[in-house]
């Protein structure tokens, strides 16, 4: 990639991570009432606390990782499969039951936009202001014409 390139797909790192750090930060402080919504929604009781630690691990945790750039094309996969139950339980069920049917169906177009985003992550990955960058950098400086272009 190019200079332009990878600033882009750095901004564009931090600005999509940033939801999914913020969210995943937010269920650490409000664990209780996070616990709450969730059980709201039909998660059976047993399934709360860790249903809750595993989007905390994966929000914030993959969210983190696709800011620093490491293992990022993994850590947009992780939260493009995660958001399909997520999306589907939390804002695709309730709007076809009728509850709150725009809000949640802006949630599920919000979370299709970002689930395309992750996807370009995963296909183009980090850049090379990554850490996962710093490592196709130096590879590509050993090779040579096509090859270095892959």
């Amino acid at each position: 990639m190019n200079g332009m390139r990878d600033l882009a797909a750095l901004i564009g790192r931090i600005l999509i991570a940033l939801i999914f750090i913020m969210s995943g930060w937010s269920k650490i402080t409000g664990f209780a009432s996070t616990g709450g919504y969730m059980a709201s929604a039909g998660i059976p009781a047993a399934l709360v606390t860790p249903g809750l630690i595993a989007s905390i691990l994966v929000e914030l945790g993959c969210g983190l990782l696709i800011v620093l750039g490491f293992k990022a094309r993994w850590a947009a996969l992780i939260i493009f499969l995660w958001l399909i139950p997520v999306t589907t339980i939390f804002h695709l069920m309730p709007m076809r039951a009728g509850q709150n049917a725009m809000i949640n169906m802006v949630m599920v177009m919000k979370n299709l936009s970002i689930m395309g985003g992750l996807l370009i992550l995963v296909g183009m990955g980090p850049g090379a202001y990554s850490l996962d960058g710093a490592d196709l950098t130096t590879r590509n400086e050993r090779l040579t014409g096509r090859e270095a272009l892959a």
